[in-house]
This record gives structure tokens, C-alpha cells and sequence, in this order.
């Protein structure tokens, strides 16, 4: 009967340790959850969410680059400043060397080293064409749409108008 009585005790204190250690680790799943949202947040880089008040920077003329692409995209840029204004740049330049926006990114060469930095233009320049503002082609960019631009097109020269 004590031997009962032990294997009876011991088995609830076990139960118990089990189910503390149960809540235990549901309380870290929700936290590490938690946790991942932030980080995602915070892994966001720099932009600015609505538009600029004051004249914005101009881009590179597309004429300095040597290589046709880097002319296309620079090209691109130019004609939606106030959207690249408003979205962020994944290659996180903003870390790096101080970009403030995707716009930044044309402000000065590091574009026409950065395919991410012209794939992200290019989509924000054939979003906005169909009609999407800043913030849905921000929405875009930070679901990684920008990953199925084909930059290929703009290896050719544009045609002139």
C-alpha cells in the first residue's frame, strides 16, 4: 500500500512538473512570436511613410553610367522620385552607408551596383505605372515582390522619343 501510495505521489508531482513545463514553453512559443514581430518590424529599413514636403534630390543623370541597364533604371528612377522616396531598400544601405530611402540609393552610384536597389526601383516604376500608390508598392517591396523583376529588359538600349 506505501509503495502505491509513492508511485501515486511521485506520478503527480510529475504530472505537475509536465504541466508547468507545458505553460512554460506555450508562454516562450507566444514570446518568441511576439519577439519575431518585432524583429520584422524593426528589420524593416529606413523610409519615409508619406510624402515629402519640400523638393526632393535629384537622381544620377543616367548618361555618367557605361553599362545600359544602370541608364534604363536611372532613367526609371527619375520619373518616380516621390515613390522611391517612400520605400525602404532590403539590401539595407540604410545600415551601411546611410540611405534614408530607395531614393537615396539613386542620389548617388550605389544603384548601379545594387541589382536589388534596381529591381526594387523598376517594380516601384511599373507599379505606380498601373496605378498603385506609394504605400501599396511598399507593401509590395516588403513582401519581397521585388525578387521577380526581370532585370534583363533594361540591358537594351530604351528607345528614344
Amino acid at each position: 500500500m506505501r509503495n502505491r501510495i509513492l508511485v501515486a505521489t511521485i506520478s503527480l508531482i510529475a504530472l505537475a512538473g509536465f504541466g508547468v513545463g507545458f505553460v512554460h514553453a506555450q508562454n516562450a512559443s507566444a514570446q518568441s512570436s511576439q519577439t519575431s514581430d518585432v524583429n520584422k518590424e524593426s528589420a524593416v529599413p529606413a523610409y519615409h511613410s508619406s510624402r515629402p514636403a519640400g523638393p526632393l534630390p535629384d537622381t544620377l543623370d543616367p548618361a555618367q553610367f557605361t553599362d545600359v541597364q544602370s541608364q534604363n533604371v536611372y532613367a526609371l528612377a527619375a520619373k518616380v522620385k516621390s515613390i522611391l522616396y517612400q520605400q525602404p531598400c532590403y539590401c539595407h544601405c540604410d545600415k551601411d552607408i546611410g540611405h534614408t530611402s530607395l531614393l537615396s540609393c539613386y542620389t548617388d552610384r550605389h544603384a548601379s551596383v545594387c541589382a536589388l536597389c534596381q529591381k526594387e526601383a523598376v517594380l516601384a516604376y511599373t507599379e505606380s505605372q498601373k496605378g498603385k500608390t506609394a504605400a501599396q508598392i511598399r507593401k509590395d517591396i516588403m513582401d519581397g515582390k521585388w525578387k521577380d523583376v526581370d532585370l534583363s529588359k533594361y540591358e537594351t538600349p530604351a528607345p528614344s522619343n
